[in-house]
């Protein structure tokens, strides 16, 4: 058997062994293969205000496969109101929130439509190439092998905090240890000066789907779902003095205004950051624990 049908073949067993009910879904590669597979999934996307962009692929979704898609409209009142909850939730005040708002509010969506058990795309970057950073990478292998031990993410935490069943299909172990066996060329390709990242997973998917889904740019969650524009409403209330004033105050690194704003939120609703653990070592911007050889802390979301 080859990879591809046997990467399809495994996927489609994750699926079915979860007794996944719905599908947390962007119109993404990941999310979009997985429905792909089991098209009877009750699928759920989220947009702010009419600012996403994931509506002409959603249609694609269900022109193609023949299912219906729900999507759960977010104002910008409600989505602000949940930030400390979600620090809560999560313990971080990493800047990349915005894109587990929309992770949450999803799941939210579909536990109100009784939904419980809930399958997600997480892990098809981290397994095939689809970050742009990898591509940059000498020894992807190394990288991957070092970060897929310690993956977590959003979906699983937000999911046990509501009361769901959270699954990943791209972490089953069969995937995982397939997606070993394929060549790097495999999983980021060039062409015409255009670096395509999960190459494998987009040759399956041009089994169902037209090439304008299957040759989409890779969009982050908070894009897609247009939670990104969170990060202007925040950044008007902070002055450029008041920033670098509180900066200094803190002795941290922020990225941006929005960072600084989820790290208030932070010291409101949890506190104080906790020490390393037992074999972590420190984050050398905010101290907190994290595994070795991990860059990126998952308490304040710096990469080191």
């Amino acid at each position: 058997m080859g990879l591809v049908k046997a990467i399809k073949e495994a996927l489609r067993k994750a699926i079915e062994e979860s007794e996944g009910e719905g599908i947390l879904l962007s119109g993404g590669i990941d999310s979009g293969l997985l429905l792909c597979l089991k098209r009877e999934l009750f699928a759920v996307s989220v947009e702010l205000e009419n600012e996403g962009k994931e509506r002409p692929y959603l249609g694609i979704l269900e022109k193609e496969l023949g299912t219906r898609i729900e999507t759960v409209s977010i104002s910008k009142e409600e989505a602000l109101g949940a930030i400390p909850l979600l620090v809560r939730i999560l313990r971080t005040f990493d800047p990349a929130l915005p894109n587990d708002l929309a992770v949450y509010f999803g799941l939210k969506g579909l536990k109100e439509r009784g939904i419980s058990k809930v399958i997600t795309g997480d892990g098809g970057d981290e397994l095939f190439g689809g970050y742009p950073f990898m591509a940059e990478l000498e020894d992807l292998e190394a990288y991957q092998r070092a970060i897929i031990p310690h993956l977590s993410f959003s979906s699983k935490k937000i999911g046990d905090f509501l009361g769901l069943e959270v699954f990943h299909p791209f972490l089953s172990p069969e995937v995982i240890e397939l997606s070993f066996m394929v060549p790097r060329e495999e999983k980021i390709r060039q062409i015409n000066g255009k670096i395509f990242g999960k190459w494998i997973l987009r040759k399956i998917l041009a089994e169902y789907l037209p090439s304008e889904f299957v040759w989409q740019n890779k969009r982050p969650i908070e894009v897609g779902s247009g939670m990104e524009i969170l990060r202007k409403e925040i950044a008007k209330t902070i002055s450029d003095e008041e920033f670098e004033k509180r900066k200094k105050l803190y002795g941290l690194t922020f990225l941006c205004k929005e960072h600084l704003y989820f790290y208030e939120v932070y010291l409101k609703e949890i506190g104080q950051i906790p020490p390393p653990k037992a074999h972590e070592v420190a984050c050398p911007n905010c101290g907190a624990g994290k595994p070795q050889g991990r860059k990126h802390c998952q308490l304040c979301g710096v990469i080191t």
